[in-house]
């Protein structure tokens, strides 16, 4: 049965837990009651706001639209023989829950972004990663509907230009779709990558290299690193880490040779943390009104309890201004951020 709230609170609803209110919040069950909604007038006469886990999200003001929730459940086995198997999972699973019910089976490839918040659908537009995996190593297709006709589509990986943190859905799509499902491929004899960061060492630690002790591993990290949502809100990272042409770098790194790095495109690009350059820049802990850098993680924006979104936003271009300054780079959110 479709959902039909009018001004109601988002607050429980993103992971920034900020005071903002939906005009209309919508939320849906399968895709009959979707293209039911799309159909309607509420959706067509007015803005519109698609929403997972909200993780990803930061309201600068009440949103005067429609936002529309997806909760299509399910975890599927479409294919399977001795080495992968193909799952067909709804946009409205936990991803987390998804890495947990995959380890738990031996299905590997996606246990690097366990903890990672938000809901499966938000994985293609945003192609998540962490510690070395990104969800296009496993993505196989996207299915879902247009959201001016209500007619579905269905993507390949090639057709989804998958980029980092980006996608389709995020540049000539962005708007126009909703993803109600989406298939991955695991394997049944998965090869574990472990050199970023701190993880071979910590997995070893453990005794055994295998998917529940690096979930584990990853879980722990993570939970070191990032404050509870529930305690302190936040969307996890709020910065992309940057990308420069490697004599942007050679440049940078003759004046700050310790600057951390990882080669991409057979060293002709370089990714740099954006953590480590806004610590540098002097702004790791630090607190602006109700809105702060997490103390621990300085990637991470954390509202300290009753900040508005304009106040997190404030901090986060000042965080910009500084960086852009000091090393020539203008940090890009992460985060979706609506007026």
């Amino acid at each position: 049965m479709i959902l039909h709230h009018e001004n109601h609170s988002l607050k429980d609803l993103h992971t920034f837990g900020l005071d903002v209110k939906a005009r209309h919040y919508l939320v849906y069950h399968n895709e009959d009651e979707l293209k039911e909604l799309l159909k309607g007038t509420l959706i067509r006469e007015r803005s519109l706001l698609l929403i997972g886990g909200g993780s990803n999200l930061l309201f600068l003001n009440d949103y005067n639209g429609v936002v529309l929730h997806s909760a299509i459940d399910g975890i599927e086995v479409v294919e399977e023989d001795s080495e992968q198997v193909l799952l067909k999972v709804g946009a409205g699973v936990a991803w987390d829950a998804l890495v947990a019910w995959s380890v738990e089976r031996g299905y590997g490839g996606i246990e690097n972004l366990s903890y990672i918040p938000g809901d499966v659908g938000a994985a293609p537009v945003q192609n998540i990663g962490a510690y070395g995996v990104e969800f296009q190593d496993v993505f196989v297709r996207a299915e879902g509907y247009f959201l001016d006709t209500a007619l579905p589509f269905s993507l390949s990986k090639e057709e989804c230009a998958f980029g980092y943190r980006d996608s389709i859905f995020k540049k000539e799509l962005k708007g126009k779709v909703v993803v109600t499902r989406v298939l991955i491929r695991l394997s049944k004899q998965p090869h574990f990558l472990l050199d970023y960061g701190p993880v071979r060492s910590a997995v070893e630690q453990l005794g055994s290299i295998n998917l529940h002790n690096i979930r584990k591993v990853i879980v722990a990290i993570r939970c070191s690193k990032l404050p509870d949502p529930k305690e302190a809100g936040n969307a996890g990272s709020f910065f992309k880490n940057p990308v420069v042409p490697l004599a942007f770098f050679q440049q940078l790194q003759a004046t700050h040779p310790d600057v951390p790095h990882y080669e991409l495109a057979g060293g002709a690009e370089i990714k740099i943390p954006a953590g480590w350059l806004i610590e540098q820049a002097g702004w790791k802990g630090r607190q602006m009104g109700r809105a702060a850098v997490h103390s621990k993680q300085a990637l991470v924006l954390v509202n300290l309890g009753g900040a508005t979104g304009k106040e997190i936003y404030a901090l986060a271009e000042n965080i910009r201004s500084d960086v852009q300054q000091k090393y020539g780079i203008l940090l890009e959110p992460e985060v979706n951020v609506l007026a």
